[in-house]
This record gives structure tokens, sequence and C-alpha cells, in this order.
């Protein structure tokens, strides 16, 4: 049987899309995946299921940087982290790709432009449906049309909402998403934000991405394999990837190898597969490859009346980024601001640690936000291994930044007729925004690959997921990776940068 041209590792945002993307190119590519497709079961829609016994979360865990265990949110299915995901699409604003000073610290530049990247987002939102509008937001970068579909409706607390804050002097809009909303809610009125996707109703990387591709009788799926570690000869090109697939270990073989594991897997894997010739681990001669973790610095945040309810079923619709490029101390950056979904009583009792009678009592009334703040890239925030465990010693950074939003918004929200506002932090155990540890650049002594995912050591391996980003910017990554996954296929497609 002929081999395949290409390997994928990975089969969330990155991989998916980078497949889609070469399936009508007619090369044998081979998508391999440590999970199994998600199936369909009560637990999919029941929150106490998924946030208090953590059904979904996985059987492994990583260290801290105090060498502690803990159980990471990181999910092994078709899909990848996708599969749990929130759905919001958002383009990386046109100032994220320069330098910007922050309370923390000036974040550093990339090695493209905004514009080198529109054309690529034009096609991730179509390839993922985006729901949303382009006019009301004023930090929406240019677009060469609107997006795809109309934006998902607000519930009628949520217009109620974007009318406070419309009074307030602010911007409220439409959150871009990747959702087809009957579809979910045919399944079961909830939320779809932190739950897993078992109806294709969130335009995730299976739902979007993998199903394109395998439309393609040259692309295969193989689940339940993994990757062990990469091999690479005296020349420095990928010879083979060594696999583990139901307990039987083989090494399999492509002209060319993509990995799309995650920021921290794709890391780990390249450090795990250090030889001799590559005592530091392979694409590390810069020994950047770990480098420069970031996962956003995030808080939750709950506003609420005594006197109004809140019956929203799902009301992740609105987005604020007033406060994105301005409004801290000197003006300095704060971030995002969007709404969660509707948090439950079972997800408040047991993040909270209070009882179900006043969590239910809260959660009737509250309105949920998810408050998020740029990480800026740190050499020693990083991932390492220690006996073949990941460690991942995430360092914070500009930390004042994020709380002088948290501030801001309770300000804000009080204005706009909200007397209780509530807030708390979310912990390490949650790296759904990972990225940075394989940095694009220009520069090989500072960088592991090059502006379209090659890596500068190694020319017939690219990554095509998170870890390329330079910086984390301040909101979700989800369509950046695919971006970044679409320019990434282009090179493997041509064999150039």
């Amino acid at each position: 049987m002929t081999g395949p041209d290409i390997i994928v590792v990975g089969s969330g945002m990155g991989g998916a899309t980078l497949a889609a993307a070469l399936a009508p190119t007619g090369r044998r590519i081979l998508i391999l995946e440590r999970g199994e497709h998600l199936r369909d079961s009560p637990e999919a829609r029941d929150p106490g299921a998924i946030f208090a016994r953590g059904h979904y979360r996985p059987r492994e865990s990583w260290l801290d940087g105090a060498g502690t265990p803990f159980n990471p949110g990181n999910f092994y299915y078709v899909g990848g982290n996708t599969k749990m995901y929130g759905a919001v699409l958002f383009r990386f604003r046109e100032a994220d790709f320069s330098p910007i000073a922050h309370l923390g610290g000036r974040s550093v530049g990339w090695p493209v432009s905004y514009g080198d990247f529109a054309p690529y987002y034009d096609r991730a939102e179509t390839l993922y449906q985006v729901r949303g509008a382009v006019a009301q937001d004023p930090s929406e970068p240019a677009h060469s049309g609107g997006y795809p579909h109309p934006p998902v409706p607000h519930e009628p607390v949520i217009s109620d909402l974007a009318a406070r804050l419309s009074a307030a002097g602010l911007h409220p809009s439409p959150l871009p998403l990747g959702v087809d909303l009957d579809r979910w809610l045919a399944r079961g009125a909830t939320p779809w934000d932190g739950h897993p996707d078992t109806c294709g109703g969130k335009m995730d990387a299976e739902t979007c991405g993998l199903a394109e591709a395998l439309k393609h009788p040259n692309v295969t799926l193989q689940t339940g394999t993994h990757v062990d570690r990469l091999l690479a000869g005296a020349t420095g090109r990928i010879t083979g990837v060594a696999v583990t697939r139901n307990g039987v270990g083989e090494t399999l073989t492509a002209p060319v190898v993509v990995l799309a594991a995650g920021a921290v897997n794709t890391a780990a894997l390249l450090l795990r597969s250090a030889d001799a010739l590559h005592p530091a681990g392979l694409a590390n001669r810069s020994d950047q490859v770990g480098r420069n973790f970031m996962n956003h610095n995030a808080s939750a945040m709950l506003a609420l009346h005594p006197l109004r309810r809140n019956p929203s079923v799902y009301q992740k619709s609105l987005t604020l980024n007033d406060f994105y490029l301005r409004g801290g101390p000197d003006d300095k950056p704060l971030g995002n601001v969007q709404l969660l979904g509707k948090i439950s009583a079972p997800i408040l009792a047991s993040q909270a640690g209070i009882p179900q009678a006043v969590a239910r009592w809260i959660t009737d009334r509250s309105i949920d936000f998810y408050l998020m703040s740029e990480d800026l890239p740190n050499p020693d925030s990083r991932v390492t291994l220690r006996g073949g465990q990941i460690c991942l010693d995430w360092k914070r950074s500009n930390w004042e930044a994020h709380m002088a939003l948290v501030a801001r918004m309770k300000s804000v929200l009080r204005r706009a007729g909200f007397p209780v506002v509530l807030s708390k932090a979310f912990d390490r155990r949650t790296p759904s925004h990972q990225c940075g540890t394989a940095r694009m650049g220009l520069d090989p002594a500072q960088s592991v690959t090059d502006v379209r995912g090659r890596t500068h050591d190694h020319p017939n391996l690219f990554i095509a997921d998170a870890s390329v980003l330079p910086t984390s910017a301040a909101v979700n990554p989800s369509l950046t990776v695919a971006a970044h996954a679409l320019r990434c296929a282009e090179a493997v497609s041509v064999g150039r940068t």
C-alpha cells in the first residue's frame, strides 16, 4: 500500500483546516488523532457532569512550575479542543500585529501584517460559517466584505443589556460566532459554551474543516494514535513519525509532516524527539521551543439585579471592545469583554463552592461575562518535560491591565443598572487559549518557524497550530489559527514559503 504524502498530527482547528485546504490537491493526507470521535450521551448537556464531575476532561496530569500535578482542560477528541470551545471566531485586531505598549510591558510585533492575514481570515470565516456584523465594533479591522451569515440573535435580556451599555456611551456589538443555533437548540435548550458538540451545531474543526477534507478520497483520518516522537536524519529532514496504536508501536513515513497538536503538545513532542544530533529537541536550534507560552488573563464576571431575572438559554451573543486598545491608566489597552454561555446553578456551585440553593438564586438573576486581557510573551513562561511528563510553567504577565479591566467593567455595569457585580479569575487548569511555544519569525536564531509555519531547522516539517503565534492578543485565537493553517497549507502545497 502506498504511503501518505503528508502526515498531519492533530485534527483540531489547525490540522483540520490545513487538511481541508490541501485535500483538493490530490496528495495523500493522513491525519493522526490520539482521541476518538465524541459520541452523544446524556452527559453532553448535563452541566453537573461537564463542569462539576469533569466527565470530558482527560485522564492525564501535567506539572505546574512548582512540580505540582494538575488535570489540564485539554481535550482529546476528533476536532481537538474545538469540540468544547465557545465557537467565538474573532479576527485579531489590526493593531495586534504591531508592537503595543501595555501596562505590563511591550508586546512584540509580528513578522507579518494584518493585511497579509486578511484574505485568509476571509476564507476561514467562509469555511467556519461565521455569524457576525462588521460595522458595530469600533475595533473591527477592515474586511473585504461582510460576514458569511447574520449574527446570532440576542435573547430579550441581552437586547436590554445592549441598550443599557449603549446608553452608557459604549459600543456593544454581536459576537462573531460559528454556531448553527437551530441545530444546537434542537438537541437541547442549553448553552454551547464549554459544552461538547455532539450534534454538529457548533462550527468546530470536525464539523467544518475535517468534514470538508474527508469529502476527498485522498484524505484519511486515523484515530486512537498517539505520536510518540519524530525521527530526523542527518540532513535535518524528518524521516519518520513513531506512533503507538492499540498498544502497538510503528513508524510512519511521509515526505511532509505537519504538527497541529496544540501549543503545549506540539512543543512537548518536539522536545520529546531529542536525539544525538538534536539534544535540545527538534526544531530547537534557537532554544525557543516551549518558550513564550501565553494563555490570556481571564475572569468570569456576574452582574445581577435582585429584582430582575435572566431566563436566557444560551446568552453568548454580545461583545464589548471599547477598552480593547485604550481605557486603562495612561490610556493603555485593557482587553476584550464578551458574554459567557449562561451559567447554571450546578456550574456556579461547583466552581464557587457554594450551596446549590444560593447558586440558583444568583444564576437566575445574573448576566455572565468573560473578561480577557493580553498575556505577553516571556521566554521563561514555558513548556518543558520532567521525566517525560509535561511541565507547564505559566508565568502570567500584564495582570495589572486585567485587574484594571475588571474594575472598569464593574463600574460600567453598575452604571448600567446592575448593583451587584461579582468576579473570579480563571485558574491555570484551563489552557484553552494556549499559544506561543514555537513562534514564527524571520530570524532562525530567535524563532522556530518562518512566517508560514515551516520550521527553520527541518525543511519538511511544518507547524499549523497556535504554537507559532508571536503574541496572544486579547481575543479568542481560533480564527487566527485557521487563517495561519490556510497560509501554511499554501506553503506545503507549492513547496515554498
